[in-house]
């Protein structure tokens, strides 16, 4: 056990009924010698102040780790942008929501009334959370060894079928998934400048993140392209790649 996490008895007894818990822990392959990580790991911070979002942190922090050196291994020869952009495609929220369906995950979550009501139990963000809390939980509970091999079981197909050079998405797609992989506030773009005749414009476009302290700029005969291209230059500097 890697540290003591004390857990409130008001979560302890906060369970999800026995045989939907029972079926989770299956499929998640995993034992928790603590059974109160594991309620912690499921309970929302709409329940009340005792909820899983310390353990989402951990778990975040040790998903990134895990993948990125498995990555690390997989592809000696790839740059450290190309990592980093195969990295955030498996961390991101979708793709943590996507693992979380698997699990069926959803209806063990503990959840407060409002969220309840509204569905909160299908919400991507919400699910990504549970999934990165139980990996935190699991670390707490036995190990950082046993969240590895759980992260990598979980991952298996995913990762197997991973390229090194695929084809990459548009510029735009790619820059938001980075940041919201990073959990920080999306670009905004702003057109700066417009210039040229009526038939023949040129937009000038900046895009503006939270990671970078200067925004970029692009012109092309279109927004769209201009903001492409914007987009395009910020994911350069991200990912640490020449232009």
């Amino acid at each position: 056990m890697s540290g003591t996490v004390v857990v409130p008895m008001s979560v302890v007894n906060h369970k999800v009924n026995s045989i939907v818990r029972q079926r989770l822990l299956h499929r998640l392959g995993y034992e928790f010698q603590d059974e109160a990580l594991f309620d912690l790991a499921l309970t929302h911070r709409s329940c009340g102040a005792i909820n899983n979002e310390r353990l989402e942190f951990l778990g975040d922090s040790i998903l990134n780790f895990v993948v990125g050196e498995w990555l690390f291994g997989r592809f000696p020869q790839a740059k450290e942008g190309q990592l980093s952009r195969l990295r955030a495609q498996m961390v991101k929220g979708e793709t943590l929501a996507e693992i979380a369906r698997e699990f069926d995950l959803g209806p063990c979550l503990n959840l407060g009334e409002g969220e309840m009501k509204s569905g909160g139990y299908r919400r991507n963000s919400i699910l990504a959370d549970a999934v990165e809390a139980i990996i935190g939980a699991i670390h707490c509970d036995t190990g950082m060894p046993a969240a590895k091999e759980r992260v990598l079981v979980w991952y298996k197909s995913r990762l197997d079928t991973l390229q090194l050079e695929t084809s990459r998405k548009d510029p735009k797609t790619e820059l938001q998934e980075y940041l919201q992989a990073k959990k920080v506030a999306l670009p905004e773009y702003r057109v700066v400048n417009v210039g040229g005749e009526a038939h023949a414009q040129q937009f000038t476009v900046e895009c503006v993140t939270p990671l970078l302290k200067q925004s970029t700029q692009a012109t092309a005969s279109s927004r769209r392209g201009a903001e492409k291209l914007a987009a395009e230059s910020a994911l350069q500097q991200l990912l640490g790649e020449r232009s």
